[in-house]
């Protein structure tokens, strides 16, 4: 008789077919680590998933398991793997191409070339949405006991963790000594790069259109500054664009300095056409050696660096970030809009 445990699970494309299911006990294999549930976080592109946008079933199944934003403890671990029962950890995502390509096989599926990676939870692997999962040890991410119930915030911690790298290395081309930052979008993406920001020692700025509430006062609880509109900003040496929206996208790289550098890290979700003013745009750039470039995913090591952040972060202020928490015998109520900032999935309840 197959041990089973509650999952919440999807079939791309049916919004309305959103179940609590009896799931098949995961079996920790040779190297895998056996993982108690706590949290998932509920992101943008979970929602892309439920309505289609996003379609990669696992091989053979006609549901999968949601949810990629993860935090659990350990169960058991493989002797000399690192880890031990009662550890905290998260999970990375994504995993390399069966090729692989070149990337893949450096350890750096984040770039891989092909496309034929898989993803927990977004691309044809089960996600952590469950009550126990197992994960290979190299793909799992210890996080401080102090970081707790935050520790959820590893991946998206993880994502900013990558643009900062992108700024140090195409920054490096030339001589880069940033000291003002502009973060565009005070969601959980925006605040972590602003988080990460500070802890930089940057003088940062973050933009939003919410006029008060939360997200305001946790950029100034950051000791950094809130702006509602561009106008007010001053020019940068480094842009952290989080929003994917169009317009302001090209209006930030405008407000790039010399030899600056604009990281876009923001999915864009409308297919509209925008005004756009090129000359300005090229100019901004060609003029001032500037550089404006990608950044999608994360590697292992930007795990451990959002896991050394986490540590680092003010606790009380990293709380502020989870508004709204959702039993799993309920997740489907995580999806309902309001003003949070982060909603998370308890994983035991």
């Amino acid at each position: 008789m197959v041990n089973t445990m509650r999952a919440a699970t999807v079939t791309p494309g049916r919004p309305d077919d959103l179940r609590v299911s009896e799931w098949p006990d995961p079996v920790a294999l040779d190297g895998e680590l056996l993982v108690e549930g706590l949290l998932v976080g509920l992101c943008h592109t979970d929602l892309e998933i439920i309505n289609g946008r996003i379609d990669s079933l696992p091989p053979g199944q006609d549901r999968m398991v949601l949810f990629h934003e993860s935090l659990g403890r350990v169960l058991s671990a493989p002797s000399g793997s690192g880890f031990a029962p009662g550890d905290l950890v998260a999970g990375v995502v994504r995993r390399p191409d069966p090729l692989p390509c070149g990337p893949c096989a450096a350890g750096r599926s984040d770039f891989c070339l092909n496309g034929d990676y898989t993803e927990r939870g977004v691309s044809a692997l089960d996600g952590y949405g469950s009550e126990r999962w197992a994960v290979p040890a190299e793909y799992a991410v210890k996080l401080a006991p102090e970081v707790g119930d935050c520790g959820v915030l590893a991946e998206p911690t993880s994502v900013v963790a990558k643009a900062w790298d992108q700024v140090d290395i195409v920054g490096g081309r030339t001589f880069h000594a940033p000291q003002r930052v502009l973060v565009t979008g005070a969601g959980p993406i925006g605040l972590l790069a602003a988080m990460l920001g500070v802890q930089r020692g940057l003088d940062v700025h973050v933009l939003d259109r919410v006029e008060k509430g939360v997200k305001p006062e946790l950029v100034r609880a950051l000791g950094a500054a809130y702006h509602l509109g561009l106008d007010t900003v001053p020019v940068v040496d480094v842009v952290i664009e989080c929003t994917g929206v169009g317009p302001l996208v090209f209006d930030s790289v405008l407000k790039l300095g010399r030899n600056a550098v604009a990281v876009l890290v923001g999915l864009s979700t409308s297919d509209a056409e925008i005004p756009l003013a090129p000359s300005r745009l090229n100019d901004t750039l060609v003029f001032g050696n500037a550089a404006v470039v990608g950044s999608v995913n994360s590697a292992p090591a930007h795990f451990r660096t959002a896991a050394e952040a986490l540590a680092k972060a003010d606790q009380e202020w990293l709380r502020r970030l989870i508004t709204r928490r959702v039993p799993l015998s309920a997740w489907p109520q995580a999806l309902e809009r309001g003003d949070d900032i982060k909603v998370v999935v308890e994983l035991d309840k």
